[in-house]
């Protein structure tokens, strides 16, 4: 038997464990492929785009390598901005209605 050990890390951005999300398909344009050769949508990514079409934050990573996956998008929810992989722009927070960041 084969086990391949695999070390995550993910920064937890949540300030509260109360939160909405809905599953979303993610795409797999644009994202760069990194050192293991994956396609990977870090969690924390404010998605489609960090502009006026956001529509919420990825819940956790989502592995595009082989095409479209499906994820968990926040619709709404508190976040802690600094924990994010990118600060959301104004316009990304201004389209985020429901997402309050602390």
């Amino acid at each position: 038997m084969y086990v391949k050990k695999e070390n995550v890390s993910q920064i937890n951005f949540l300030a509260s464990s109360r939160f909405q999300a809905f599953t979303t398909q993610v795409e797999q344009t644009g994202v760069t492929t990194n050192e293991n050769g994956r396609k990977i949508v870090p969690a924390g990514t404010v998605y489609p785009a960090n502009d006026a079409t956001a529509k919420g934050i990825l819940l956790h990573d989502v592995d595009v390598t082989n095409g479209s996956q499906a994820g968990s998008l926040i619709v709404e929810g508190y976040v802690i901005a600094e924990r994010l992989p990118t600060a959301p722009t104004p316009e990304a927070k201004a389209a985020m209605q429901e997402i309050k960041y602390r």
